[in-house]
C-alpha cells in the first residue's frame, strides 16, 4: 500500500469521536478499501482533557482549528465543529486556500455560504466533500450526484430532520401534544436545549437547499426555501388525518418546473400508503425522481456518531483513492440558473381545519368564501354538534394556488363564528 493518508479532525464531540472510533474499529476494511491507510494525525477541541474513550496521546493537538489548516503533515481537513459562521467557516475556506482537501458535515455551512466556497474549491482544484452534511448515512448526495448523474432529476423530497419525525411519530402513536412530546424528546437527547433549528425546520431547509443544488445543477440558495416547522401540528389534526387516510410528515421537497425550481419544507399529510408515510422515529428518508430512473427511495439513520461517521469517512475513502467530483456534479460554468418559484405560486391540495361556533350559516360563510377566490372542496368532515359551543370543522380541496388560499384563510379566520387560527396542512401524493 502507498503512503497513509493523514488526516486532522477538528471538532471532537458526537460524530467527530465516532470517526475516530470507526477509523480505529474498521482500521483493516478501510485501509483495504481506500488502497491506504487512514490515520489521524491531528485534532482539535474546546477540551482537552475531557474523556472521549479514544487515545489521542500520539496526535498533535491544536487550541486553534483554524490552525489545522497549516498543519504540515495533514492531508485532508476534517471539519466536524458545526455552524454557519465562525471557526468552523475560517477552518474549511483556511484550509482550500492552503490546498488540502476538506470533508465536512457541515449542511448550515453549506446551505449558507456554500456557493462562494464552492468556487473557491472549484478555483484551486481541491476537492471538498459532504456527504454526511445531508441524512446521515444515507448516501444521499452520492447518490444524486453521482449514482443519479445520467438523470434528469425532476423532483426531490424527503424527511430530513429525524427530531421531527420522532415528535411526529409519538404523537400519531399516543395520541400526545407537541409541547409534551417535545420536552421528552430533550430529555431523551432526541432533540436539544433549544431545538429551535429543527422544530421549525430550519435544519431541514439546509440539507434540502443542498439537495436541490445537487439535483438541479445549480448554485445553492438557502434564501429561496420557503420554510415552515411542526409547532403549529396538533394532537387533533394528526388525528383528523388518520380518519382521512393520511399521515403527518415534515418535508422537504424542491421540484424542477418550466417556471423555474421551487423547494418547501414544512408539515405534509401524505397518503398512508406511501412509502414515506411508514418512515417513523428518528429515521430519515430521501426520495429522487430521475427522467430515466424513474424514482428511488432511499431510507435510513439520519443523523447519531455511528451513521454520520460512516458517511465522513466514505468520503475519505474516495479522496484516498483520489475520486472527486465537482461539488455541484458539475463545474461552475455549466450550472444552470434557473430562477427559484415563490411559495404563492405552489399548486396543491390543502388540508384546513376552523374551530367554529356551532351555529346555522357558519359552513354557507366558509365555503362562499372558498368559493370567492376559486377553490373548489373535495370532502367536508365535521364530528358531532354542540349548538352554540365550539366544534371542530375539517375541508380538504383540490388543487388550488397558494396565493388564492392564503386569501382564504385570512378571510375566513376574520369570520366572528372562526374562534382560533385556522390550521393549514398541504396534501402531499407523494
Amino acid at each position: 500500500m502507498s503512503k497513509p493518508l493523514s488526516i486532522a479532525v477538528a471538532g471532537l464531540g458526537t460524530v467527530g469521536t465516532g470517526v475516530l472510533k470507526l477509523l480505529a474499529t474498521n482500521a483493516d476494511l478501510v485501509a483495504a478499501r481506500a488502497g491506504r491507510r487512514i490515520i489521524v494525525g491531528a485534532v482539535s477541541a474546546r477540551s482537552r482533557n475531557r474523556d472521549r474513550g479514544v487515545p489521542l496521546d500520539a496526535v498533535r493537538w491544536y487550541d486553534d482549528p483554524v490552525a489545522l489548516a497549516q498543519d504540515p503533515g495533514t492531508d485532508v481537513v476534517v471539519e466536524l465543529i458545526g455552524g454557519s459562521e465562525g471557526p468552523a467557516r475560517a477552518l474549511v475556506e483556511a484550509a482550500l486556500a492552503a490546498g488540502k482537501p476538506v470533508v465536512t458535515a457541515n449542511k448550515a455551512l453549506l446551505a449558507i455560504h456554500g456557493a462562494a466556497i464552492a468556487e473557491l474549491a472549484e478555483a484551486r482544484g481541491i476537492p471538498l466533500a459532504f456527504e454526511a452534511a445531508v441524512a446521515g448515512g444515507i448516501p444521499a448526495i452520492k447518490g444524486l450526484r453521482e449514482g443519479l448523474a445520467a438523470n434528469r432529476i425532476q423532483r426531490v423530497a424527503g424527511i430530513l430532520n429525524g427530531t421531527c419525525n420522532y415528535i411526529l411519530t409519538v404523537m400519531r402513536e399516543q395520541g400526545r401534544e407537541f409541547a409534551e412530546v417535545l420536552a421528552e424528546a430533550q430529555a431523551l437527547g432526541y432533540a436539544e436545549a433549544d431545538p429551535s433549528f429543527d422544530i421549525d425546520g430550519v435544519d431541514a431547509a439546509h440539507k434540502l437547499a443542498i439537495l436541490a443544488a445537487l439535483a438541479f445543477g445549480r448554485p445553492v440558495d438557502f434564501a429561496a426555501v420557503h420554510v415552515e416547522g411542526i409547532r403549529a401540528v396538533t394532537a387533533l389534526d394528526i388525528a383528523l388525518a388518520g380518519e382521512l387516510g393520511y399521515r403527518i410528515k415534515l418535508l422537504g421537497i424542491a421540484s424542477s418546473t418550466e417556471a423555474g425550481i421551487s423547494a418547501r419544507v414544512h408539515p405534509c399529510m401524505v397518503p398512508v400508503a406511501a412509502p414515506i408515510a411508514r418512515v417513523d422515529g428518528v429515521f430519515n428518508a430521501v426520495v429522487a425522481e430521475g427522467d430515466f430512473v424513474g424514482r428511488v427511495v432511499l431510507e435510513g439513520r439520519g443523523a447519531g456518531a455511528g451513521p454520520t461517521a460512516s458517511a465522513v469517512v466514505a468520503d475519505l475513502i474516495d479522496l484516498a483513492r483520489g475520486r472527486h467530483t465537482p461539488v455541484w456534479g458539475a463545474a461552475s460554468g455549466a450550472l444552470d440558473s434557473a430562477p427559484a418559484v415563490p411559495m404563492d405560486r405552489h399548486r396543491g391540495a390543502y388540508y384546513l381545519r376552523l374551530m367554529v361556533l356551532d351555529r346555522p350559516g357558519v359552513i354557507a360563510d366558509v365555503t362562499g368564501i372558498l368559493r370567492d377566490e376559486s377553490i373548489s372542496l373535495e370532502a367536508m368532515l365535521q364530528r358531532g354538534r354542540a349548538p352554540g359551543e365550539a366544534v371542530p370543522v375539517v375541508l380538504t380541496t383540490h388543487d388550488c394556488e397558494e396565493a388564492a388560499m392564503r386569501n382564504a384563510l385570512s378571510r375566513i379566520g376574520a369570520l366572528d363564528s372562526v374562534l382560533e387560527k385556522p390550521a393549514l396542512i398541504r396534501i402531499e401524493p407523494i
